[in-house]
């Protein structure tokens, strides 16, 4: 029987690591893809939201940023809540991609025992 040593990953059969590695390395990628792709997505609705502003408002924001529409030389600033929203779903995304470990073997066993102990 093997010796087995805390906080390792629990399947560490080397073909399986292998494939935990692939899959991570795969779940990376598309996550830098996605980043990428809603990032253009995001500057073209600021674009939008630019040209849709400076029509809007007579020019440039001169006299700043409000929740009203249609007053000379203030801009709305309804942007933030979808660029907020998107980097919100963006961290939890880059979460789950690069903090997700598998689970040790110490943490199996606790679970076992602690699983086991309300049997009894």
């Amino acid at each position: 029987m093997p010796h087995i040593i805390h906080d390792q990953p629990a399947d560490t059969a080397p073909d399986t690591v292998r494939q935990q590695a692939i899959r991570q390395l795969q779940r990376k990628r598309r996550f830098r893809i996605s980043a990428v792709w809603s990032a253009i997505g995001m500057a073209i609705l600021v674009a939008i939201w630019a040209m849709a502003e400076y029509h809007n408002a007579g020019g440039w924001p001169t006299q700043g940023f409000s929740q009203s529409s249609g007053i000379s030389g203030v801009w709305n600033i309804w942007i933030i809540y979808p660029l907020g929203a998107w980097l919100m779903i963006l961290a939890a995304h880059a979460w789950a991609v690069y903090m997700d470990k598998p689970p040790s073997e110490d943490k199996i066993r606790r679970e076992m025992q602690r699983q086991d102990d309300q049997r009894h």
